[in-house]
């Protein structure tokens, strides 16, 4: 609030000097601008307060927290799991695309299969090509891994397996004729495969039940 200076009114019948007249009147003058320039200044205050020229003052902008990474690693037991089934299934597939000649000494059979595994796919084979003997068809499996020898550096995995061999058949390489007179059926597969030294898994055993074991 402005509060202006209070003006004392004139007494009535009495006449002021001619000098004290122009003196109060100067005074009232100089009141009166001094007043009118404080409303001024105070007019100009608020109208540059309440204009809208000045910029609304912005809250300070924050760096987004990136979300965090849904993407999962597998364990080293899961992978394990993983590569040794792959392995498993890559022999059986061997086997299979040598036997259609029965070729004991095929390389392919090194690429998913070592020590005793390999030995008994190539004596196998052997007994094949010296009896005049292929294979035609493709077995069907369902591997599981069963175990891992280790959480953290596996180098060891077991499978369980119930293959099917309806449609893998021996026939005379001859003639070929079927060589047995029953149809293949399921057969239980118990196989060890294990990591090498080159990084790779291969089957290195392996024990086939009689038909209908599973």
């Amino acid at each position: 609030m402005i509060t202006l200076p209070v003006i004392l009114p004139v007494r009535t019948g009495l006449a002021l000097p001619r000098d004290r007249q122009r003196s109060a009147t100067t005074r009232h003058r100089r009141l009166r601008l001094a007043v009118a320039a404080s409303i001024v200044v105070l007019g100009v205050a608020a109208s540059a307060c309440g204009s809208g020229s000045t910029a609304a003052p912005t809250s300070p902008t924050s760096t987004p927290t990136p979300a965090p990474s849904t993407a999962t690693t597998a364990s080293p037991a899961g992978t394990a799991r993983q590569q040794a089934v792959e392995a498993y299934l890559g022999m059986w597939r061997d086997v299979a695309a040598v036997a259609t000649t029965s070729d004991w000494q095929s390389p392919r059979l090194a690429a998913h299969a070592t020590g005793d595994a390999l030995q008994v796919l190539s004596r196998q084979l052997y007994a094949d090509r010296y009896n005049g003997l292929v294979s035609k068809g493709t077995p069907t499996n369902a591997p599981v891994a069963q175990s891992v020898d280790s959480p953290y550096e596996p180098k060891t995995v077991v499978i369980r397996d119930c293959s099917d061999a309806t449609h893998w058949l021996k026939y005379r390489a001859d003639t070929g004729q079927p060589a047995d007179s029953e149809s293949g059926g399921k057969h239980l597969i118990n196989a060890e495969v294990k990591l090498a030294v080159d990084g790779s898994w291969r089957v290195t055993r392996f024990a086939v039940e009689g038909t209908g074991s599973c």
